[in-house]
């Protein structure tokens, strides 16, 4: 059964300032998504679902996903206030979104193959792609994966990231250290800051990204914990819910594995305005040496 790609687009882009999923990138006016869908595709993918919101749908399908009709399965999931578990209901006030395991959970019906999470505006590259979908050939029921990345191939020039750097035992993900505040110093060194303290990085540290790979029984256990949050949170106005904290939580309850795969690849992302012509530079060269065609859809 061929995998599917699941990809979070529902979110604005709060420090780029706009919907970086449409934005332009690649030489001939490529979007990031039309690489991760292309990549995909030649991995082996069988369909695509887009995570969006309502209030963008007819703009979000005219100009993304009219662009893979004929290319490769689409469907659209709705990430809501009011798509929960039965039995919950909105607090009153509240009007954010519960997180990234809601938008998970707003796909449930329309997978039931392995399917790799991703995050709409980031550019993994070709690589990651194959090694996940070899997982998901060889991957139990139940487990789950996850392709990490050196935290050097995932900096910005023009400011600090948050990145979670993850710890492994026997090759499976045992941890994930949130820093929030990465960034890459003058001389080229590393470095991360927390409590205005300054600690030194070898830039050789394994980070998550956001691409993980999960078997279907995995919306099981994510309603199971849906409701334990709501039972616990779902009256607060701003909780939210995110994958990293819900895959950890399972691996601390033994509900799952992480296989932690690992990509020596280029991670691109517009985390700042400034790091668009950076990107745009670093695609076309690949266009220009064949590691894409110059129609990705030709």
């Amino acid at each position: 059964m061929k995998p599917t790609l699941v990809i979070m687009a529902a979110g604005m882009g709060s420090r780029y300032g706009g919907l970086k999923q449409m934005d332009p990138v690649g030489p001939n006016g490529e979007i990031l998504l039309e690489y991760s869908v292309h990549d995909a595709l030649r991995a082996g993918f069988g369909k695509v679902v887009f995570i969006i919101r309502r209030d963008f749908e007819d703009a979000f399908k005219a100009a993304v996903g009219a662009r893979f009709e004929g290319e490769i399965d689409v469907s659209y999931a709705y990430q809501e206030l009011e798509n929960l578990p039965s039995g919950f209901s909105i607090p009153e006030g509240r009007t954010k979104p519960w997180g990234t395991g809601q938008a998970i959970f707003s796909c449930k019906d329309l997978v039931n193959e392995p399917f790799a999470v991703q995050n709409a505006d980031d550019f993994y590259g070709a690589e990651a792609y194959q090694t996940i979908a070899d997982e998901f050939a060889q991957l139990p029921e139940g487990d789950s994966c996850m392709v990490g990345y050196l935290v050097r191939n995932t900096l910005s020039p023009h400011g600090s990231v948050s990145r979670g750097i993850c710890g492994t035992t026997h090759g499976f993900l045992s941890s994930i250290a949130e820093r929030t505040c990465i960034k890459t110093n003058a001389d080229g060194t590393i470095q991360y800051i927390e409590n205005e303290q300054a600690t030194d990085m070898s830039g050789d540290e394994i980070c998550s990204m956001n691409f993980w790979g999960f078997t279907p029984s995995f919306f099981l256990t994510l309603e199971e914990k849906f409701i334990s949050f709501l039972q616990e949170k779902g009256q607060e106005l701003k909780s939210e819910w995110y994958i990293p904290d819900i895959v950890d939580e399972m691996i601390g309850s033994g509900q799952t594995r992480v296989k932690m795969l690992r990509s020596k690849g280029q991670w691109f992302g517009v985390t700042y305005p400034e790091d668009k012509p950076t990107v745009s530079a670093s695609l076309k060269a690949m266009h220009k040496t064949g590691r894409y065609p110059d129609n990705l859809w030709a």
